[in-house]
This record gives structure tokens, sequence and C-alpha cells, in this order.
């Protein structure tokens, strides 16, 4: 079996490599992965090792491990029936208990597919051109004048596809659901008027919910990115960084600032405090560069959070009975996206806000806020019929 292998090479920033049964690196996905470290996240060259070391075990299994770059589009098939059944056997009549979501064989897909384009215009590798041949599929209804902006010929498709149910509307936290969140990792003592709990865990969901950020962009921060009013209206630059220690990027590396509430800038003010008199007693220089959410209670002292330990905070809460079951650190951007929008905010300024490079992406994600509104609004169509006149000649 092959696997995605994390890996700190002499250049000090992790990544992630695939080896094959033997434990040798696999050449062709390592060259792949190599041409594309500088442009990609971490985080996507995390998942796309991993949909490869999917790939590269399935032909193992089959024994053509060295005809890889001769695959037909039955291999494909085959290894997109093998992933949805468990990664045991190709063909079932039984569902997998582990059957993956739609969602994620078309990532899978998707790596692979992208994979294989690359080799054919680096190596000349033709398997590409076997999987492409499909017609062109339809593209999602774009905004009006979009056409001006920029003109992308049809690209080809892909002749292996995953049929996905519908579903229109992301997953969301009432807030009944976030303020649980927010106390199940701190509360205020209403005595000594001090937090109880973890204060940096509550710091960090309340920014994931009132920004709509994603959490490597909040891993990202360092302190001077947070900027107090001071009479005005604080706000949080999203810096785009290749330097950081725990790994987080901002995607896109496109920077922005987004405008917060003065419960969030008090609450970020408590937390520097407490973070200031924790690096003091530690003997730790803490500066306007210093990552801003970092390890307060256990080695190594405040080094920057890294995603994994949040992963295991969420999980934590979950197995409390905190939150719906499956939120994840995303939710908080889905529903900072549905309350904007529910309120009336344009979908331009949700659009800025949240970091899409589109105001479509916005609108393919949420339309169904605005739409829902407005076919609400349309049930009472007698009201606006009330003042027509019908009669004839009127």
């Amino acid at each position: 079996m092959a696997y995605a292998l994390a890996v700190r090479p002499s250049s000090g920033r992790r990544t992630w490599t695939v080896i094959d049964c033997s434990h040798r690196t696999v050449a062709p996905i390592e060259g792949w992965l190599e041409a594309h470290r500088t442009v990609w996240s971490p985080n996507t060259v995390r998942g796309y090792a991993t949909a490869l070391a999917h790939w590269w075990s399935f032909l193992e299994l089959r024994g053509e491990a060295d005809r890889w770059d001769d695959a037909e589009v039955s291999t494909v098939l085959g290894f997109v029936s093998w992933l949805r059944n468990g990664r045991t056997v190709e063909h079932s009549l039984v569902t997998a208990d582990t059957e993956p979501s739609p969602h994620t064989l078309e990532a899978r897909l998707a790596a692979l597919i992208s994979f294989y384009r690359w080799q054919e215009a680096v190596t000349a590798v033709p398997v590409a051109g076997r999987l492409l041949r499909g017609a062109p599929r339809r593209k999602p209804a774009r905004g009006l004048l979009a056409h001006l902006s920029a003109r992308v010929a049809p690209q080809p498709s892909s002749l292996v596809r995953v049929r996905r149910t519908r579903q229109d509307r992301p997953p969301l936290l009432l807030p009944n659901d976030i303020q649980a969140v927010l106390d199940g990792c701190a509360v205020p003592d209403p005595d000594t008027a001090e937090w109880v709990g973890n204060l940096r865990d509550r710091f960090l969901f309340a920014v994931l919910a009132e920004t709509g950020c994603r959490l490597g962009e909040v891993l990202g921060l360092r302190i001077a990115d947070f900027v107090m009013g001071r009479g005005g209206t604080a706000y949080i630059e999203i810096v785009p960084r290749e330097d950081n220690d725990n790994g987080a990027r901002v995607k896109m590396m496109r920077p922005r600032r987004i405008y917060v509430g003065a419960d969030l800038e008090r609450l970020f003010a408590e937390y520097i405090t407490h973070m200031v008199c924790r690096a003091t007693e530690s003997g730790v220089m803490v500066t306007a560069e210093s990552a801003l959410l970092v390890n307060l209670d256990r080695a190594p002292l405040l080094a920057a959070l890294s995603e994994g330990t949040v992963r295991t905070k969420v999980t934590a809460l979950r197995r409390k009975g905190i939150g719906p079951p499956g939120w994840t650190p995303h939710w908080f951007r889905h529903s900072h996206a549905t309350a904007l929008l529910l309120a009336g905010t344009p979908d331009w300024v949700v659009s800025r806000r949240l970091g899409h490079a589109h105001v479509q992406t916005t609108l393919d994600l949420y339309g169904w806020v605005c739409e829902d509104a407005a076919l609400r609004a349309a049930a009472d169509w007698r009201a606006f019929t009330a003042g027509w006149d019908l009669r004839l000649g009127r």
C-alpha cells in the first residue's frame, strides 16, 4: 500500500510526499508535487498527496503500478468504485460502512486528472487524453455582463464522473450552537470576573464566528494583525505569508481587511493580557510579530497553534455534546456568510469579506439565502396584485 507521508526537508517547511509499498518515494508523483509546492498551500499538497497515494495503492493491488503511464478509462472507473467500496474491493453489491461522500470522490478524481494533465504536458504521458475526451460540462450561470471581464474557452471534462446529490445549502451553526461552543471553551466567573477555562480557544472560535475567516487564515495571524479601534472600528488584517511556523497560509495569497465589533475587540484585549502574563512568567519575549494564537498551557510554550490542535479541540467539544453532530471550524464561515446575507448585506460585500476571488463563488454557495427570501416574499402575491384593475379598458 502507498502512503502520503509528512516530511520536513532541509528548507524547514513541512510538506508531503508519497511512498510505495517498498517505502520508496513514488517518483512520478513526487515530480508533480515538487513542481507545485511553491504555488499550492501545504493543505493542498497534503490533499493531493493523499489522493495520489490512494491511486498508487489501487495500482499496486492490481499489479499495475509499473504501467501507471498507460492507464485506461476502465482503470479509473475501477479506482472510483474501489474508493466508494471502502478501498477493499472494486465491485460490491453491499454499500460500504465507510463510504466516502461524493464531494470527497470528486476531489480524489480531480487530483488524479490534474496529475495526468501535468504528466501529459511535461513528459508526454498520454493518459489525460483518454480521460478528457468528453464534451464540456455545463458550467454554472455567471453574473450579468460577467463575460466582459474574461472569456474562457470551454475545457474538456472527464469521462469519469461522480453522481452527486443536490446540496444547495452549506451546513450552519445556529446562534445558540455558536454560543455553546464559546461557553464550552471558557466562561467568565461572575464573582471574580476572571475567565474559567481556555480563553485562547474561546477567542479562536469567536474570531471564526465574527469574521468568516478560514481556519488557516486565523492560525496565520500575528499580534499586529489585530488593530484596535481606539475610537474607530477595530479590524483584522489578513496578510499573506509563507514563513508561518505552523505552515498556515492565506488561500490564493490575497490580502484583505475585516472590520470587527467591540465585543471581539474586548475579548482580544483580555486574551492578549493573558498571553503576555504567561510569556512573562516563562521569560519568553513577545513582540508585535509574534503569532497571535499560541500554546499557553503545554510545550512548546508560545509556539504557533497548529491545525491539528484545533481539530482535537473540536473533537473534544463534540464528544461533550456541544454543537451539532459533525460540525467543523469551517461551519463558522458558512454561518457568518448566511447571517450577513439574511441581514441584507450586498453580495459583493460578503464576497470581499470572505475573500472569494469572484462574487459568483459567493452566489453559488449562498445564493439560496437571497433566493429563499425572495420566494417567501412572493408567497404574499395577493398584496402585490391588490392595486391591479383588470377590468377591460382600464
